[in-house]
């Protein structure tokens, strides 16, 4: 049974890519989201994938807009495939809240989907916790299925075995390589302290996508997004000592020129104490 419903009158695709970033877990700061938010404007839905079946209401609830006492709108969860054409390159946006159920069955659904659309590479997008200051260039760890499908500069990483929980994003890219698409990852790497957005990080992630696909996406609004972000956390920082200290030790740990990868160890000790410090968080309120 699929579980998506796809667009019945599809553009002619020419070797289209794939670039998927989900919501949630692998998107600290909600970087690589964002990222993907910039590709969508002016793209066209192809595919819509079955949010009853993917999504656990209680654990990811609706939104529910209430106007003057009038209960008005419930806003779903969603998961959609969306077309665009970036610097001359087909895209098709993968993008959504993280599904809840059926990995494996969605896994083998975009396997399926992707080899009908003649998708001829896959892209993954995301972010995550890092012992990293804002006041250094944001690290972007690389992935690739096969050598030589990265370009000179991009590194792969991080060294040694890094363990951690899995996102649905990770489990869908497994499957799509396995089938014989090549695929690649760029992962920025947020500072601690970050919350909310990191536009510094988005932006990184979409200039490795773009020398990585050889295209030109338009950025210049994104960086200046970044250039106010960054005036902010300077300001927060002057006027907080244990901040600035904290800054500090992040600045050294790096080195001056050395904005080395962090270790597998190092990677999962830090994406473990992000997910056992939101899980500490308490609950909202019913």
């Amino acid at each position: 049974m699929a579980l998506y419903t796809l667009d019945a009158d599809l553009p002619v695709l020419v070797e289209p890519v794939v670039v998927a970033a989900f919501d949630g877990w692998v998107d600290a700061a909600a970087a690589a989201s964002s990222a993907i938010d910039q590709l969508t404007t002016g793209a066209t839905v192809i595919a819509r994938f079955d949010a009853d079946a993917l999504y656990d209401y209680r654990s990811r609830r609706p939104l529910l807009d209430v106007v003057d006492g009038v209960l008005s709108d419930l806003s779903w969860p969603e998961l959609v495939l969306r077309h665009t054409n970036a610097g001359g390159r087909d895209l098709l946006i993968l993008a959504g809240a993280e599904p809840d159920l059926l990995w494996r069955a969605l896994a083998a659904n975009v396997r399926d989907l992707v080899h009908r659309l003649g998708v001829v590479q896959w892209v993954s997008l995301g972010a995550v916790p890092a012992t990293v200051a804002h006041t250094r260039p944001v690290p972007v760890m690389a992935t690739a299925s096969r050598d030589g499908l990265l370009h000179s500069g991009e590194v792969r990483g991080p060294a040694g075995l890094l363990r951690v929980p899995s996102a649905a994003l990770s489990a869908i890219e497994l499957e799509v390589t396995g089938s014989g698409i090549p695929a690649a990852g760029f992962f920025a790497q947020v500072p601690p302290y970050v919350g909310g957005g990191y536009a510094a990080a988005s932006l990184a992630l979409l200039e490795h996508l773009a020398r990585h696909l050889g295209i030109t996406l338009p950025l210049d609004e994104l960086a200046e997004v970044a250039v106010r972000e960054r005036a902010r956390y300077d300001a927060a920082a002057a006027a907080d000592p244990e901040t600035q200290e904290m800054i500090g030790r992040l600045e050294a740990m790096a080195g001056e020129e050395d904005l080395r990868l962090p270790t597998g160890d190092e990677l999962a000790r830090e994406i473990q104490r992000f997910l056992r410090d939101r899980t500490d968080e308490p609950d909202p309120p019913r």
